[in-house]
């Protein structure tokens, strides 16, 4: 066979293969699509994917469907993703703590932040909030700072896992005011907020949908938000620029994912679907109520945010000497 004959069959094979995508994608979904959540029920994540998953099945026809796969710091749901065929049926919920932050805290980590998997789009984003149990004897965060450097070693602060945002914001935290407190790792916001709730744990830096219902009841006291802004749902809390800790900002992302080498049309078209589901007005009213501010990106730009957040993570864990378990 001469060089033109084989030239010949490649192009026909790359036009047979891109024929067979673009009549798979245009047939895409004939079946139930799966978010698996790599964190349990409660918090930034769940919530995330549960706002998505209603309209989403309105808008592209099939059931959505949330399976929540957590443990090992996320990495059950993330190598449980990277390992499903390349669909567009099994998808990931992903937090940038563990898309971003595993890698720096794992040396054999049996996934690639970008290899591995193909942006859809950003779903959510939210600040976070310092919150302490009513018995922790301060009103505002200067009090806070002087008791926890008064009583070193003394408040135990919970977080959604060794690695989660939690845990790594808080290690930041008492990088930046001095303070010791001793980690306790959850599997999720669920569970950690329940030991916060009984006193058993004393402090916890998480996301609204975690803390916003117990601060609103004063069952919690927040001491502030780390973000740029007051959050509206607690608008008595002040930022940490307001309460006199400028340096100290922490935001929390989820974005949807599928494994690498899913077809570019089924890429597109769930894209296209996920954000005609998120510009619905109920979803913004869901996310506003929850504490969530939704906030969609492109692939593209999803991509860009991963690869600008992985050195800066990294950054931040060796500083802190921050290593899972």
């Amino acid at each position: 066979m001469t060089r033109f004959h084989i030239a010949q069959k490649l192009l026909a094979t790359l036009a047979f293969t891109a024929v067979a995508q673009l009549a798979n994608a245009q047939a895409f979904p004939e079946r139930a699509i799966t978010l698996v959540v790599p964190n349990p029920p409660g918090g930034l994540v769940d919530t995330s994917a549960r706002l998505l998953s209603e309209p989403l099945t309105r808008v592209i026809g099939q059931t959505v469907i949330v399976d929540n796969k957590p443990g090992a710091s996320g990495n059950i749901a993330y190598q449980f993703v990277a390992n499903a065929k390349p669909d567009g049926y099994t998808l990931l919920i992903s937090y940038s703590g563990y898309h971003v932050g595993n890698p720096a805290l794992m040396d054999k980590l049996a996934w690639d932040p970008v290899k591995d998997f193909s942006p859809i789009a950003l779903l959510t984003i939210s600040t976070n909030v310092i919150a302490v149990h009513p018995s922790v004897p301060v009103n505002n965060l200067k009090e806070f700072i002087a008791y926890a450097k008064a009583n070193p070693g003394k408040l135990n602060y919970a977080s959604q896992g060794n690695g989660s945002v939690s845990h790594i914001g808080t290690e930041m935290f008492k990088q930046s005011t001095g303070v010791e407190m001793v980690h306790v790792p959850y599997k999720g916001s669920g569970p950690a907020i329940q030991d916060v709730l009984a006193g058993q744990v004393q402090v916890f830096i998480s996301t609204p949908p975690s803390l916003m219902q117990h601060v609103q009841s004063g069952k919690l006291k927040g001491l502030a938000v780390t973000g740029k802004n007051r959050h509206p749902g607690m608008p008595n809390v002040p930022t940490t620029a307001e309460a006199g800790l400028p340096s100290f900002q922490l935001e929390s992302w989820v974005g949807l994912f599928a494994p690498a080498g899913t077809p570019a049309p089924v890429v597109a078209k769930l894209t296209d679907s996920v954000k005609r589901s998120l510009a619905l007005p109920e979803v913004k009213e869901r996310a506003d109520a929850a504490g969530v501010e939704v906030r969609y990106l492109t692939p593209a730009a999803t991509e860009a945010l991963v690869k600008k957040e992985l050195p800066y993570w990294n950054k931040a864990i060796k500083s802190a000497n921050i290593t899972l378990d």
